[in-house]
């Protein structure tokens, strides 16, 4: 079976700052690292293939400097690498996004099971694994939590829910989103950092995969920000003393003082 992973490079810092032009997040000098969720991806990826066999592909968009968080899923045990890069998809969005890592997959052709992160920490949207599905018109299952069985054209997965769980089968190929509780990500060996430093990564520009330029990047992105602010400092609050019953009549006068109740 030939697995496919999409992980994206996002801030390794909280302290990001944001273009107030553009409305995009300011990633020079910024260190960068695999997306925290994409690498329960990239080990459920991994286990699929030491199970069922095959080779796993790890993809991503993003500029140069993203070939590192490649070469990082090499040595783990991914078995190709390819970015996807090009300046016209610069500021993309979710759907943008999607669209360019949708139309790379189409190049690549035969795939079966397609790993996700439930989410990048830098956006929190959760949109671009299932709109890539979408785009490829492929079943996807969000929130997995465990792959129960594999069979030769369907697998059988377990979807978190609040109150526990859904049992789910989908026909192959398909895509899924994973959460933190699938497993625990192995540590690079020896060996796999080696195969790491050694791999030749492919790269695919908006020629290459035939994307219409019209739809990519910031231009192509029918979301985008229009302004950005710091939210004002809140005021300290009021602190009310005595019984529990002192305290309730207060708070009711208090409240209704200011018309909210």
């Amino acid at each position: 079976m030939h697995i496919l992973v999409c992980i994206k490079q996002v801030p390794g810092t909280t302290n990001v700052q944001i273009d107030p032009e553009k409305g995009t997040l300011k990633r020079e000098g910024v260190e960068a690292i695999i997306n925290p969720f994409d690498e329960y991806a990239i080990e459920e990826a991994v286990r699929l293939k030491e199970k069922v066999g095959g080779k796993v592909t790890v993809i991503t968009m993003g500029p140069p400097q993203a070939e590192s968080a490649l070469r990082q899923a090499i040595s783990v045990g991914c078995d190709e690498a390819i970015l996807v890069g090009d300046r016209a998809f610069a500021g993309a969005d979710t759907w943008a996004t999607s669209y360019a890592i949708s139309t790379a997959i189409k190049t690549i052709g035969d795939f079966g099971v397609i790993f996700c992160g439930k989410q990048a920490t830098d956006g929190d949207t959760a949109q671009v694994g299932p709109s890539v599905a979408e785009m490829l018109n492929i079943p996807h299952v969000a929130y997995v939590r465990k792959i129960e069985e594999v069979g030769e054209n369907s697998i059988k997965v377990q979807r978190m829910m609040e109150d526990g769980y859904d049992l789910i089968e989908a026909p192959v190929p398909c895509l899924l989103t994973v959460v933190k509780e699938i497993n625990t990500p192995r540590i690079p060996s020896l060996k796999g950092k080696m195969a790491a430093k050694k791999a030749v990564i492919k790269q695919l520009n908006a020629q290459a995969i035939n994307a219409d330029i019209k739809q990519t990047g910031l231009a192509g992105s029918p979301t985008q920000v229009k302004k950005i602010f710091t939210p004002p400092q809140r005021k300290g609050g009021q602190m009310f003393e005595g019984e529990a019953q002192d305290i309730a009549v207060q708070l009711v006068q208090k409240l209704k003082e200011n018309r909210l109740i």
